[in-house]
């Protein structure tokens, strides 16, 4: 006899009842990704790196820059690309991102900061994640943006806390009026 293609009710329960007792056994392991969704307070360079990502955003077919760094060094930059090379994925955070593996391989991004003339959207801050990068500072913030262009609302902080197996810090609003005034 063979098993049927549908689970029994009792078999749905039994699933249910474990997996839920799973969860509340996984629930503190998860908790600490919370910490990564929290604001870093700004550091010295963070300017200067910001100023860098405002200056490629303003030469971006769309007014958004990136600029890569390690321990006060430049790896990469990059700016939205996504007309010239008709790629809507070829945001700037993506293209600094592209560069920097090109130039360094996937090792170096580890521990990095990315500075990035607006908050990254979701397709932005998951690359940031799944590279480990360990810092995104940004200008504007999505909600910013978004009185000015559409936006995707969810915000980096939002997937930073579901995250648990990498932490990001975040420091938001460096420079953000300078920002805001290439979006005219």
């Amino acid at each position: 006899m063979t098993a049927p293609l549908t689970p029994s009710p009792a078999d749905l329960s039994r699933r249910h009842l474990l997996c839920g007792a799973l969860g509340t056994v996984a629930v503190p392991f998860a908790t600490p990704a919370l910490a990564a969704a929290e604001d870093d307070s700004e550091q010295p360079d963070d300017a200067a790196f910001m100023r860098l990502a405002i200056e490629e955003a303003a030469q971006g077919d769309f007014p958004f820059g990136a600029v890569i760094t390690h321990d006060g060094a430049i790896l990469a930059q990059g700016r939205n690309l996504g007309i010239q090379e008709k790629d809507p994925t070829a945001h700037a955070e993506m293209v600094a991102i592209r560069r920097c593996l090109a130039a360094h391989g996937p090792e170096k991004l580890k521990g990095t900061t990315i500075y990035a003339s607006g908050e990254p959207c979701p397709m932005c801050m998951g690359a940031i994640i799944w590279c480990g990068m360990g810092r995104v500072v940004y200008a504007a913030s999505i909600e910013q943006l978004s009185s000015r262009i559409g936006q995707i609302m969810v915000t980096h902080r939002e997937l930073a806390a579901r995250t648990p197996f990498e932490t990001v810090r975040t420091t938001g609003g460096v420079l953000a009026a300078e920002s805001l005034k290439l979006f005219g």
